[in-house]
């Protein structure tokens, strides 16, 4: 992972922030817009920016939008015709999938959420196409992150995006080239002084790079490690990373999701116990739908991005997050977390989760050999 110098960064609060800011670059795009989304909803958030692309490509801009299959299969086939037919450049991330099957290809998703505006501008984190209030089944509003970059990171950002578009392409046999992505930065970007880095995984060539990132900011902390995820099912070595850290003085919160959406989320708390009795911190968000996938190390290093920390995001699905050096961002993002586990989450306390919870630490067992047994059908048993 190599930090790069001389970026702008922002940080962008769930959709209340991110999709002005998103249909503001959107409307501002001169040459290309790139959108990538693991769900797509047609609701009052996807109409606006679908309305935005649609303005896009009626000025001249080339628009190309990425979904998964699985993560928008309830986006109406007549709506993506109707971005197509409005000169939309639309495709589909595995489209077919079949219930019945446990091979890996169909469980590789795109989860990644990035967009690209004319090389000069990029959205990265984990913030859907969605209404924050579009939750089925669950409280809103929906809490979430995702970052505005400017600067020196953008030539490897597109790099990035248009591979992968064009990859796509070749598959579907859409064999128009792109244009080259140059390796040097825009004359005129924003410039700052943000030292960060660009990092995906996928089931090539970058297979543990977000989970080696993470490690290697686990391994050096001093003072705190604070984490906030809403999938946090972590292998061994993250957890014994989180527990060492913890041995040498670190102090590590965990906030995460107190409202579970399935039953293997529950494999969650099979690692509260030991977690607790090496004196990490839990705290589960309970006030709504805590979506995030951040994390704040020593009020310097921080990350932003779509990757949980489960072996969905660490071994299977595209993913990507940008990490940062940073105090004045870091202090940002650490003041939100704080104010979250301070408003809207509960303490598990470790007398209380040892003397109670008897059903929740079943349920988590059962959960959790669920999840190593699925992982032992695709073939990852041996990495968790």
């Amino acid at each position: 992972m190599h930090f790069i110098n001389g970026n702008h960064i922002q940080l962008l609060r769930s959709g209340a922030e991110y999709f002005p800011a998103l249909e503001q670059a959107i409307d501002h795009a001169r040459h290309e817009v790139y959108l990538q989304s693991y769900i797509y909803e047609a609701d009052k958030v996807g109409t606006l920016i679908g309305e935005a692309m649609i303005r896009a490509v009626k000025r001249g801009v080339s628009v190309y939008l990425l979904i998964d299959g699985f993560g928008s299969k309830t986006l109406p086939e007549t709506y993506i015709e109707f971005l197509r037919a409005a000169g939309i450049h639309v495709m589909i991330y595995r489209q077919k999938i079949s219930p019945w099957t446990f091979k890996k290809n169909r469980l590789r998703r795109l989860h990644q959420k990035v967009a690209l505006i004319d090389d000069v501008t990029a959205f990265v984190g984990g913030i859907n196409i969605i209404d924050d209030n579009n939750v089925p089944h669950q409280i809103a509003p929906r809490v979430d992150y995702a970052v505005r970059v400017q600067g020196a990171l953008l030539p490897v950002i597109a790099n990035s995006v248009k591979k992968l578009w064009q990859h796509l392409a070749w598959l579907h046999f859409h064999s128009k080239p792109l244009p080259k992505t140059s390796s040097q930065a825009p004359a005129h970007y924003t410039r700052g002084s943000i030292k960060a880095a660009f990092v995906t995984r996928d089931n090539i060539l970058h297979r543990r790079d977000i989970e080696a990132a993470y490690l290697k900011a686990i391994h050096r902390a001093k003072h705190e490690i604070i984490i906030a995820n809403a999938y946090f099912i972590p292998g061994r070595r993250f957890r014994k990373a989180l527990i060492n850290a913890a041995a040498r003085g670190v102090k590590v919160k965990l906030l995460l999701q107190g409202r579970k959406e399935y039953f293997l989320m529950f494999a969650t708390h099979a690692f509260y116990n030991i977690f607790l009795k090496n004196g990490i911190e839990i705290y589960e968000y309970r006030k709504s739908f805590m979506h995030s996938k951040v994390a704040v190390i020593d009020q310097e290093w921080a990350t932003v991005g779509s990757s949980n920390i489960d072996p969905f995001s660490l071994f299977l699905a595209r993913e990507a997050n940008i990490f940062l050096k940073n105090k004045h961002f870091a202090a940002t993002l650490h003041q939100d977390i704080t104010a979250a586990i301070n408003n809207g989450a509960y303490q598990i306390k470790a007398n209380d989760w040892a003397k109670g919870h008897s059903v929740k630490r079943f349920l988590s067992w059962i959960a959790y050999g669920l999840v190593r047994l699925f992982l032992g059908i695709i073939g990852y048993a041996d990495k968790h």
